[in-house]
């Protein structure tokens, strides 16, 4: 029986179907660990494969290189070095698992399935994995550790198996997107879990950015008498060795790192720029490109490029027509020179005038209307996707979550683009993250300090510019009272009635309802963003395109 152990958490960035990758990541990490006289490393959920590997698990052979990978990572501990816990997709008969594999002396010493299989939000597991049994704990080195799997600790039942059953401290290996309250939800949980089981709990996540997906990372160590012991930085990979002594009540971990953990704007802000740093790298895209109008849309998304990406990588080009104001020119200039971008002037008034030309006689004696705003919009669209083509940087999109649920955006025109960090942020949240920007310089960004985004982008009114005199709340309500009744529609889905009770018009919030239900088409087909909130369109908020239904109470 052991009375220390060195356990090493490997907060680290997978890439999804990068086995091989994922491997090496592994095998470097247990190096370092090794260096720090670890006894063990831990790994997050579905290291190996990435997560979530989504249907990708499914196939044959990448379940068998997985557990390929496994088996190789299992064969480096023969050295006398430390035991890995490290999770991947684990094929047994005719059943799919969620498992953590324990590899010691040279092989595979043990494994643990996920029994509690999350089926809500962004989690689809039991559509391609199934549930394991309740189970007991590991004797690794001479300690009998529980291994819950990250959903494992939302529900009392598997702690408390591996609490009868001899457990004495619990890692937990996580796969735990960010929102703006999860960091909050997860250390409450594992108080909970804690107080019910009475053992010391290390919470294990990963970091990096997954498709609309981010993770924070922010693992901890949580003692039995609750204080912390461990806080990992958020948003950065690290490595981080605890030291565990067994005294007469129980296991100890010793106090080390408690990292300060970023809170409102400035998480939200590196959320956004981890999210799209990662959509862009992982899937090798050499940069981005977007169109910046001069408004606050393309001005912070422009900014969240230049932090993500370094200003060598983020193109922004200015598409003016006859609409576009004097003001609009410059302070678009002014951003890209502020941010120290590449910067092009493409002027749309040919292809514009080439478009109404070529439908000229189709639209005698029709009136002019939102069809002709539309050509502008889709005209700005096709040169920053043929800029895009032509030197293969991708497109941003800039449509904020106000714009896209209540359809204020033309499909095929400024919905282009292959990803859009914004997509999730209300308007009112975007000139937040404008003016916290500003004020702020965040940890690890690659953009300069100092005021990045002109104030006068920040305090105009928003436009469109696509008729003269064109302003935003022509069509749409102002964006505090919009905002609000968005959110109670979509991250509460509550009732119009009670919606009414908070002070809004009762037609406007019946107005919004039915622009929000009609413009669900256009979201189907709108990039993927990087998921905040609670409720974000995609992958949590499904909805269906065809829809008879309003709240008419």
């Amino acid at each position: 029986m052991t009375d220390r152990l060195r356990i090493a958490l490997a907060q680290l960035n997978p890439t999804v179907g990068d086995i091989k990758g994922n491997l090496e990541k592994a095998i470097e990490a247990r190096r370092e660990a090794e260096l720090a006289g670890a006894d063990l490393i831990v790994f997050p959920e579905l290291f190996i494969a990435g997560y979530p590997p989504e249907d990708l698990v499914l196939r044959p052979a990448f379940q068998r290189r997985a557990r390929e990978a496994v088996v190789q990572l299992a064969e480096q501990t023969a050295d006398g070095g430390p035991a890995v816990l490290i999770g991947a997709p684990w094929k047994e008969e005719d059943k799919l698992y969620n498992a953590v594999l324990y590899l010691d002396k040279g092989e595979v010493q043990a494994h643990r399935y996920k029994v509690r299989l999350p089926n809500y939000g962004v989690f689809d597991e039991p559509r391609v994995f199934d549930e394991g049994p309740l189970p007991g704990p590991i004797d690794i080195r001479g300690v009998r550790i529980g291994v819950p799997i990250c959903e494992d600790i939302w529900y009392p039942d598997v702690v408390e198996c591996l609490e009868e059953t001899g457990a004495e401290l619990l890692l937990v290996p996580n796969g735990s997107p960010y929102d703006f309250d999860k960091f909050d939800s997860r250390m409450q949980l594992a108080i909970r879990r804690i107080q019910e089981s009475g053992l010391p709990l290390a919470y294990l996540n990963q970091i990096g950015g997954q498709d609309e997906l981010v993770f924070d990372g922010g693992s901890f160590v949580l003692n039995a008498d609750l204080s912390l012991a461990v806080q990992m930085r958020t948003w950065e990979q690290e490595i981080l060795v605890t030291d565990w002594v067994r005294e007469p009540h129980g296991w100890v971990c010793a106090k080390g790192e408690c990292a300060e953990v970023p809170e409102g704007d400035e998480a939200i802000y590196l959320a956004t720029v981890r999210g799209l740093r990662d959509y862009v790298k992982k899937n090798h895209f050499p940069g981005v490109v977007l169109g910046l109008s001069g408004g606050i849309d393309s001005a912070l998304v422009a900014a969240l490029a230049v932090d993500a990406l370094g200003a060598e990588n983020v193109h922004c080009v200015m598409l003016p027509y006859r609409y576009t104001s004097s003001e609009s020119l410059e302070d678009a200039e002014a951003c890209a020179k502020a941010l120290g971008v590449r910067y092009d002037i493409v002027p749309i008034e040919e292809p514009v005038v080439g478009f109404t030309n070529a439908l000229e006689k189709m639209f005698e004696n029709t009136q002019s209307d939102t069809t002709e705003e539309n050509i502008q919009s889709r005209s700005r669209g096709l040169i920053l996707m043929a800029i895009s083509n032509k030197f293969g940087s991708m497109l941003l999109t800039t449509g904020n979550k106000s714009e896209v649920s209540a359809g204020y955006a033309t499909l095929y025109g400024d919905m282009n683009g292959g990803f859009n960090p914004i997509k999730d942020l209300y308007k009112s949240r975007v000139f937040k993250l404008a003016a916290w920007r500003n004020a702020h310089m965040p940890k690890g960004v690659l953009g300069p300090e100092g005021e990045v985004i002109p104030e006068r982008i920040i305090t105009k009114p928003p436009s469109a510019e696509l008729r003269p005199d064109q302003k935003d709340e022509d069509s749409l309500p102002p964006y505090e009272v919009l905002d609000d009744i968005l959110e109670c529609l979509v991250e509460h889905e509550m009732p119009v009635r009670d919606i009414v009770d908070r002070g809004h018009d009762r037609a406007l919030v019946h107005r919004v309802e039915n622009l929000l239900f009609v413009s669900e088409y256009k979201r189907r087909q709108a990039a993927p963003g990087v998921k905040l909130s609670s409720r974000n369109f995609g992958r949590d908020r499904r909805y269906p395109i065809t829809n008879g239904f309003r709240d008419v109470d």
